[in-house]
């Protein structure tokens, strides 16, 4: 019996962190963007605002209170500490907001997604996280359009499955994008479910190939970067 190797089966994925580094030989990208980066900053101010300003005013108020009646001079320093600690837990929802906020820049540039012929592949995270979908998997396509979305003219695409959603977040010409997606995931379930015998003969079973749309990506590919 001949021996294998098992640095054959290992792939180097110190330097994986680009949507092109998962394509395969026999894959193709259908349409690659990213979130409109206006529309993801403004996102992430307004994401708790009012929530993060009301409990700061709250929390502000008696740190004032508190300090303009020299309250830390007449008590001893551990309740001093156990204050000052208090404080700076209890403003969790203002620290949240104020995270989102200066890290939205960061989290823009590493967010892109792509449409394969095989699968959805979503680039996000200051560290970098690549996560597939494939349309086999997909339940259900649904798109979220706010009001501040239509402002903005953007568009966020919710794909589901059994286990987890995954977001498509402030996607231009977002009605184009989600009817496409959904004709993919409706064609390759079609072509899988039913046999080749009870196929018409213009269509061989699962043989759906979709192909690089130069008309459907030119609004899309490299902007907002």
């Amino acid at each position: 019996m001949a021996k294998y190797n098992e640095k054959n089966f290992i792939k180097d994925e110190t330097h994986v962190n680009q949507i092109e580094d998962l394509i395969e030989k026999d894959e193709e990208i259908i349409w690659k963007g990213k979130p409109k980066k206006s529309a993801f900053i403004w996102s992430k101010i307004l994401y708790l605002l009012p929530f993060a300003l009301i409990w700061g005013l709250f929390d502000g108020f008696f740190i004032y209170m508190i300090a303009s009646n020299n309250v830390f001079g007449s008590i001893p320093t551990i309740m001093v500490i156990f204050i000052i600690f208090f404080f700076l837990f209890h403003l969790t929802p203002v620290w949240i907001w104020l995270s989102n906020v200066l890290t939205a820049f960061a989290q823009h540039k590493n967010i892109e997604y792509a449409l394969t012929s095989k699968r959805i592949i979503v680039r996000s995270g200051i560290l970098v996280n690549l996560e597939n979908i494939y349309y086999m998997d997909i339940q259900s396509v649904n798109l979220k359009v706010g009001l501040i979305d239509r402002i903005l003219k953007v568009g966020d695409i919710y794909m589901t499955t059994k286990t987890k959603t995954i977001v498509l977040w402030d996607i231009e010409n977002p009605y184009v994008i989600a009817n496409k997606l959904q004709k993919i995931v409706n064609d390759i379930k079609t072509d899988m479910y039913f046999p080749n015998e009870l196929r018409p003969e213009e269509n061989q079973g699962y043989k759906t190939n979709y192909k690089f749309d130069k008309e459907f990506n030119k609004n899309n590919i490299n902007k907002n970067k």
